[in-house]
């Protein structure tokens, strides 16, 4: 009987110990994660581009992904994932703040005027999700790095060669109009891009208006189509077009009425050769490898708000492309190309 308690006992023994030595086991398994060097974690990133809107028919947002994507496939241990928000700016917050309530991603990145405010809303309640937004800007938050690029030189290219279009088809005319299309009002529009638009047409004469129409949306192109077509019957030769797929029907209508567009952001004289005759871009996926480059390197300064233009290599006036030596006068290339290699040199102080 003792016998037989003492071989009971020590099997009961054998059997907490056993448990200990199993639940030791798996706690030392997943503290090897959380204890791993400073260098070693470093290695391991999660990281979410969040789009505010779709990536199909916005080479943007196509750029950021792809500057994103490159600089990840860089290093060992890096994922990156794409997730799109959708036309409704409404829901682009509780998205943003969806995907840092997961707790998956390191590090979101994405980039619109709009996005440091909601990253700001959302990092007061999720205090350890961090930020790489492009194409916006807000100072101070530890948990937010912004790039804005200049996009007052941008616009201000864009209205040169439109105002050197303009004169061109209308010479004489004695008083000149560029147009600009928009598919939203936002303050960089309001603030900086349709100001350095116009400061841009009237360096070359300071007689220029400009006729500012806004779609509505980003991508009702049968609006835009609308909108540019009456833009053109009250006389205007050249037209801005900053409004996402609705873009597409302002080409359309320019193609027919004989007039023309200058592209923003992306090199868009292929679109309609002949009809596009400007295209002032950024280097969106420039700065995206770049910029989330810093970041895995641990050199990214969240908190601070930089700002890159034409100098900096970010902001650009595209001038070697076929259908823009073909579609443009040699005069007006070369005027356009003395302004940008002044802004470039930095002989021409610009607005940021």
């Amino acid at each position: 009987m003792v016998s037989g308690f003492f071989r009971k006992g020590a099997f009961a023994v054998f059997l907490f110990f056993s448990a200990v030595l199993v639940l030791t086991g798996c706690g030392e398994k997943k503290s090897d994660k959380n204890n791993v060097s400073p260098a070693a974690a470093d290695t391991s990133k999660s990281i979410v581009v969040f789009i505010p809107g779709v990536m199909s028919g916005s080479p943007i947002y196509e750029m950021l992904a792809a500057g994103v994507n490159r600089a990840a496939a860089e290093q060992p241990g890096v994922t990156a994932q794409v997730i799109e928000g959708g036309f409704n700016q409404a829901e682009w917050e509780p998205r943003v703040s969806a995907l840092a309530a997961s707790g998956i991603y390191d590090l979101i990145v994405s980039s619109n005027p709009s996005l440091p405010a909601i990253a700001q809303s959302v990092s007061a309640k999720f205090p350890r999700q961090k930020f790489l937004l492009l194409d916006g800007e807000i100072w101070g938050n530890p948990n937010i790095y912004t790039l804005r690029y200049n996009q007052w030189e941008q616009a201000f290219m864009a209205g040169h060669i439109a105002a050197l279009v303009t004169m061109s088809a209308k010479e004489g005319a004695g008083h000149y109009r560029v147009g600009l299309v928009a598919g939203q009002e936002y303050p960089a529009m309001n603030n900086i891009i349709l100001p350095g638009y116009l400061a841009g047409a009237r360096s070359v004469d300071p007689s220029f208006t400009a006729d500012f129409r806004v779609v509505g949306n980003w991508f009702d192109a049968g609006t835009g189509a609308s909108l540019a077509a009456d833009m053109f019957r009250g006389g205007t030769a050249v037209i801005l077009c900053i409004a996402g797929g609705a873009n597409e029907g302002v080409v359309q209508a320019a193609a027919e009425a004989g007039a023309k567009v200058v592209w923003f952001d992306t090199n868009g004289y292929g679109i309609r050769p002949g009809t596009v005759v400007g295209s002032s871009v950024l280097y969106q996926d420039k700065a995206a490898y770049e910029q989330t480059k810093r970041y895995l390197e641990g050199t990214l300064p969240f908190g601070e708000a930089e700002v890159v233009g034409v100098a900096d290599g970010f902001v650009d006036f595209i001038e070697d492309d076929p259908h823009y030596i073909t579609a443009v006068s040699p005069e007006i290339r070369a005027k356009q190309a003395e302004l940008i290699r002044r802004i470039r040199s930095r002989d021409l102080p610009l607005r940021e």
